[in-house]
């Protein structure tokens, strides 16, 4: 199960909407005997490129999948049947999978055919990996990673708003990582104006995901370079979510420079952010790195949209009446405090990486 996990994470950043799945197929003596995973959304599934690795050699065989089995139809027939049809013996399941369409369905129709099937093993890990699909199928909305560096003292910048370059060079080459893996990036228009960000994947061969801005009264603009094509010279795909009663001529030549503008109700006075992530889910859109600013995180904490943050710590020390990572209001009482668990610190360079997992309080 472990080699189908780490089969499954080479699709990473290519799969969406669709989630990661690797499969290994064990013949009766032990025997690897084929290996599978799923590349890229209408590709083969991980099961039926085992197979075809496997060949006759999948008879009597044990088959481990991180994910359960589809048993519909969609770009590629189910791999229930295609189980079935090689004369499998056991399949061993990571975890279920929510899909409606899917959920307990595979199992069962393995099971009903004669199939020996667990459910369970490294449950946890398989989760992990596909936290994006499992997100989007369970709450309807993109995973949200919120992405953030600061100093020492807790600035992301000094109070002239010099922020380049907070973090090392290591550090910026883990965000392009992650951005290309994600479908989209976001930011609030101040971060814009202040940095004006290209917010591309500098990777050879990487992709840039959609770019997400959120602007009340449209400052972005036209001559920004979130609007320039990739490395690739891919052009650039932008999404401004902003309010009823932008200007219309500023709408226009967003517009016109290629960008989709979006009005969504007001929240805060400023655009909703769940109304935003319904939005982007019907663009298909599973993940999204959050990379600011301070007041456009604390609304989508607020709206408990967070689902991880990873926060560089560099160690300089600015002062002074500087903008730290969060904004907003805050909470009032300690005790409100949002909780980040299953904390990992690495070192990045000269820099720390501190990831973990948002935990919200109960709603009473």
């Amino acid at each position: 199960m472990r080699r189908a996990l780490e089969l499954a994470a080479r699709g990473r950043g290519r799969t969406s909407p669709n989630p990661l799945v690797g499969c290994v197929i064990v013949s009766p003596d032990g025997e690897v005997v084929g290996e599978g995973w799923h590349p890229f959304a209408g590709g083969p599934h991980a099961e039926a490129a085992a197979l075809a690795a496997a060949g006759e050699s999948a008879r009597g065989a044990t088959v481990y999948v991180n994910l359960e089995p589809c048993d519909h139809h969609g770009r590629t027939p189910p791999c229930t049947g295609a189980l079935l049809s090689a004369g499998v013996a056991a399949v061993v399941v990571g975890h279920l999978d929510p899909d409606p369409r899917v959920s307990g369905r595979g199992v069962a129709r393995l099971e009903a055919a004669g199939v020996d099937v667990s459910v369970g093993l490294l449950a946890a890990a398989a989760e992990e990996l596909n936290e994006p699909y499992l997100t989007s199928q369970r709450l309807g909305r993109p995973h949200v990673l919120y992405k953030t560096a600061m100093s020492l003292d807790g600035k992301i910048a000094t109070r002239t708003g010099s922020s380049r370059w907070l973090t090392g060079e290591a550090a910026r080459a883990r965000v392009h990582e992650w951005r290309d893996e994600v479908d989209a990036v976001a930011l609030g228009v101040t971060t814009v104006l202040r940095d004006d960000p290209a917010l591309t994947t500098r990777l050879p061969g990487g992709r840039t995901p959609l770019k997400v801005v959120f602007d009340s009264h449209l400052r972005t603009p036209p001559t920004a370079k979130l609007f320039e094509p990739d490395l690739q010279g891919v052009p650039a795909r932008v999404v401004v979510y902003t309010k009823e009663g932008a200007p219309v001529d500023h709408v226009e030549r967003l517009e016109r420079r290629g960008a989709h503008v979006v009005v969504v109700p007001p929240e805060y006075e400023r655009p909703s952010v769940p109304a935003a992530l319904s939005d982007l889910h019907g663009r298909s859109v599973r993940s999204l790195l959050l990379e600011g600013g301070g007041t456009l995180a604390w609304a989508f904490l607020a709206s408990r949209s967070v689902d991880r943050v990873a926060w560089f710590v560099a160690p300089k020390l600015i002062g002074g009446p500087a903008p730290s990572p969060l904004a907003g209001t805050g909470v009032e009482e300690l005790a409100a405090a949002y909780h980040v668990e299953r904390s990992q610190v690495e070192k990045i360079g000269d820099d720390l990486l501190i990831r973990g997992r948002v935990v919200y309080p109960e709603v009473t």
